[in-house]
């Protein structure tokens, strides 16, 4: 049997939602129907049982209440002052985040979690505090009444008739760890209502009212313990998920996006139902040429309206065309939605040729899917949204030149076609070609609409009888005047739409463009600075407005880098106040700044650049106060999101290096390790035992036995001090930790010096010192460099058999000394050759187990030599023998008079 498959979104949600609630807060909601229920009261209770179990609690802010036993239950915990803001004559009495971030308590009550901040406070909203609080690991106590749910707004304000306008996301009330229902009868409620329990006595005579109704309360119990019963619903759900249980989840909900003001109940009601069937909610906003001409009104209620779409969990998606219905029913066919949202048109057919509404152009272009169409009973008057038009006094002078060139030309073919004999109906033809030319070629609709006329007028004035005049003589000729004004306007129109279509299209596959540059650009850089440049020079060809991006160590975030893009205007973006929210938003992972409801004052729109939770940089965006549209928004953290990928992939290649660096390290020191146990055992072992038989055997042995034995200890002691040397002296060198003592030195002393330091060996070779020049002068160290040349001839000597010579030739080339070894025994085999400067390499000895090498006196001489800025060669010497050569910057004596 084929086991059922889990949604994987849902499934990945579920595990990084268990993931952040191991590092953030716990937030638990006393929630009710109505002020007055107890939810404060129960709060403060709460926190003095959580006092008495240890934990440390801290009222941040409580509403000052009218009700002498609630604010009693402050005595005993510690109250956080609150922050006074002066505001229009006022002061206002705010809970200060700042405050409460610093004295960083277990627990902290905050009540009214819907409330809106003054203006000049962090965030627009409370409720965006305390997820700052959470987010900072601070476990939050609130409170919060039922009308104050987005989703439930417009279901409250049909009931009670007052529309609540501070209102907290569904998401926030869902995502709550604990929500606990403080409930009592209507009946009781208003008992406390009249006792003045709840308000004084004129508040409470007016809530009676205009609220305070019993069938009011009835209704809005009932809503808090549905909506209730709703999120226990929805844990169950996520619990199933993580437990991996069945899922199923095939409603996609899909809502119209508008300016109307009737579009946020659209909204609600789609959130409502994608909850209701747990299905996906998409918002889908269509956008036409007549979107440029959008009132600042319209403008502004149709981002409250996105904003408001992504506060309730939908995916913002954005289409372009003219025709808005069809726009709307091949998105949902081609995204599998199943049932659209969409508000009643209240522009009514005014007769039956009228055109059709959109609701019933949308229902004829879908008639497979669910329609849900919202009335509107609140919107008093009907609202249509503003159509662009063309004004007279807006036609640049070049369009209308273009139009009379065109005009003109039509007209003397017309004179032509008249002239060879031709009918009317062709010269008509021509005139409507002149309508779509002057359409195509101008930017004006208006143009357009004249042209067709005025060529109906010129048609007349040039081409009727009598000729030259308005005038005409047969009554047929006002059909044909009727038919071809209509013909050019409708071809104008269409050919405009078409151009613009075709601008849009262009502008769209433009700016998808961006963002497929963007990849390719970002996977060939290796570096992070290279990237942000990248990046931010993708985001000015696509918004044309200044970027600032901060990268960030994983602590902290660097020194900002500033793009600007052409035609900037040169704002400071990199002021403290602007490096105080981009800070904001590095640490709490979240949009800030401009155009958002977190610290708005500042200049830039700040992003952050991040893979899941991890955060490399943040990204700022000059908005100037203009908002970003869907599709930009989309594009940008696409791009943002490439860019944290890049940066991503180049901290792992680093991480990758540095490990691999980390495991060549173990290896070496564990064939360090190897090589020494296994060739220190033979020259110790001689040395104890020439020791030993010393001790037992001295007054036996004769004279040359004794000087033999003493012999063989020191030569084996000089061989562990040669051995120890060159160890001290790689690790030094490999680790970066020499600093060259360079002076001028003669060469020929550097030779005379290794020399005195050879193996006493050497007497049974031939050593020859040659040399180029008379004064070779060399640039170096000379301690190191008497060191190479040791090895060198050193490694000879082992090499070859007794009576080889060995040659030590210096010379100099321009800027360079060249040093040669050479000797005449059997030589390196050419497949050896590439690997003889390779640390404990031994020749034919995979294994190092003998005395005659460990492998590190020709990698020591590469290092210096190296570290000199020289090279270091091996070849072959003729007739036989190896040559070793290394060069070594050339010296000059500086004479002073």
């Amino acid at each position: 049997m084929e086991l059922p498959r889990q949604d994987p979104d849902l499934l990945l949600r579920a595990i990084r939602s268990d993931a952040s609630t191991k590092k953030s807060g716990k937030l638990k909601i006393f929630f009710g129907y109505a002020a007055g229920v107890g939810k404060t009261y129960a709060m403060l209770q709460a926190a003095h049982q959580a006092k008495e179990r240890g934990i440390d609690v801290v009222a941040g802010y409580i509403e000052p209440h009218a009700r002498p036993q609630t604010m009693a239950l402050l005595d005993g915990l510690e109250q956080l002052p609150v922050k006074q803001i002066a505001y229009e004559g006022m002061t206002l009495r705010e809970f200060d985040i700042d405050a409460a971030l610093k004295r960083n308590p277990q627990l902290i009550l905050v009540d009214e979690l819907a409330h809106t901040n003054t203006e000049g406070s962090r965030h627009t909203k409370r409720y965006q505090d305390v997820q700052e609080l959470l987010n900072a690991g601070i476990d939050v106590y609130t409170t919060v009444n039922v009308q104050h749910i987005e989703s439930l707004n417009d279901t409250v304000a049909s009931i009670t008739g007052i529309l609540v306008r501070e209102r907290i996301p569904d998401s926030t009330f869902d995502q709550a760890d604990q929500v606990e229902l403080v409930d009592i009868e209507p009946a009781e409620l208003l008992e406390r209502l009249a006792s003045g329990n709840v308000y004084r006595e004129d508040q409470a005579q007016r809530a009676t009212v205009n609220f305070f109704t019993l069938e009011n309360l009835t209704a809005l119990r009932e809503i808090a313990l549905r909506r209730c019963a709703d999120r226990v619903n929805l844990l169950t759900e996520s619990a199933r998920v993580q437990s991996r249980g069945d899922y199923h989840t095939d409603e996609r909900i899909l809502a119209c996006l508008s300016s109307s003001p009737s579009n946020a109940k659209i909204i609600r009601t789609a959130a409502r139902m994608a909850r209701a069937f747990r299905g996906t909610f998409t918002a889908l906003y269509v956008e036409t040429p007549n979107t440029a001409a959008m009132s600042d009104d319209d403008k502004k209620r149709l981002q409250d309206n996105k904003r408001l779409a992504q506060q309730l969990g939908a995916v913002i998606e954005t289409s372009y065309g003219d025709d808005v219905p069809y726009q709307i029913a091949e998105f949902a066919r081609l995204s599998g939605i199943s049932k659209i949202v969409i508000g009643r048109s209240t522009v009514a057919r005014k007769n039956i040729f009228s055109k059709p509404t959109l609701t019933e152009r949308l229902i004829s272009n879908v008639p497979n899917l669910d329609i849900h169409v919202i009335p509107d009973a609140s919107i008093g008057t009907s609202y249509q949204e503003k159509k662009s038009k063309a004004q007279v006094d807006a036609m640049p002078l070049r369009d209308v030149l273009k139009s009379i060139v065109v005009l003109l030309a039509a007209t003397l073919i017309g004179c032509g076609f008249d002239a060879l004999g031709f009918t009317e109906s062709n010269i008509i033809a021509v005139y409507i070609l002149g309508v779509l030319v002057t359409a195509v070629i101008t930017t004006n609709r208006l143009c357009g609409i004249l042209t067709s006329v005025v060529s109906v007028l010129v048609f007349n004035f040039f081409f009727t009888t009598p000729r030259l005049t308005f005038h005409f003589d047969d009554p047929n000729y006002i059909v044909t005047f009727t038919i071809m004004f209509i013909v050019t306007l409708l071809s104008g129109s269409l050919a405009t739409r078409l151009k613009e279509n075709a601008k849009q299209s262009a502008h769209t596959a433009y700016r998808t463009k961006i963002l497929f540059e963007t990849n390719q650009l970002l996977q060939k850089e290796q570096d992070e600075n290279a990237v942000i440049t990248a990046t931010a020079g993708q985001l000015m060809k696509l918004l044309k407005k200044d970027i600032v991006v901060y990268l960030s160590d994983g602590k902290e975030l660097a020194t900002p880098n500033v793009f600007r893009a052409v035609n900037s205007i040169q704002e400071d973006l990199i002021s403290e106040n602007e490096k105080a929210v981009a800070d904001w938003a590095f640490r709490n992972n979240k949009h800030a700044g401009a155009t958002t409801d977190t610290l708005s004052s500042a200049k830039c729109l700040y992003l952050a650049i991040r893979v899941n939770q991890h955060v490399y940089g943040v990204a700022g965006i000059a908005v100037n106060g203009i908002p970003l549209d869907s599709f930009e928004n989309s594009v940008l953290l696409s791009i943002l999101g490439e860019c944290a990928l890049a940066l991503e992939n180049i901290k792992n290649a680093k991480e990758k290096e540095e490990a691999a660096v980390l495991a060549q390290n173990e290896q070496l020191r564990a064939n360090l390790l190897r090589a020494i146990s296994h060739d220190l055992r033979t020259p110790l072992t001689a040395i104890s035992g020439s020791a030993d038989n010393l001790l037992a055997n001295y007054k036996k042995m004769d004279d040359a036995l004794r000087e033999q034995t003493f012999t063989d200890i020191y030569d084996d002691s000089m061989w562990l001090i040669n051995l120890v040397e060159n160890l001290l002296a790689v690790t030094r060198i490999e680790g970066g930790q020499v600093n060259l003592t360079r002076s001028i030195e003669l060469m020929d002393e550097v030779v005379s010096e290794a020399l005195k330091h050879i193996n006493r060996k050497s007497k049974e070779h031939t050593i020859r010192v040659t040399s180029g020049k008379d004064f070779i002068l060399a640039h170096i160290d000379a301690k190191l460099i008497v060191q190479v040349i040791i090895n060198l001839v050193d490694n000879a000597i082992k090499y070859t058999p007794v009576g080889s010579v060995i040659e030590i030739h210096t010379d100099q080339k321009e800027q360079w000394v060249t040093v040669s070894v050479s000797d005449n025994g059997p030589g390196i085999p050419d497949e050896q050759k590439p690997r003889i400067f390779d640390m404990f390499y031994s020749g034919a000895n995979k294994v190092v187990d003998s005395r005659r090498s460990l492998g590190l006196g020709l990698s020591l001489c590469k290092s210096i030599v190296t570290a000199h800025g020289g090279t270091i060669t091996v070849s072959d010497n003729q007739p036989n023998g190896t040559v070793f050569t290394f060069t070594l910057p050339a010296g000059e004596v500086e004479l002073h008079e």
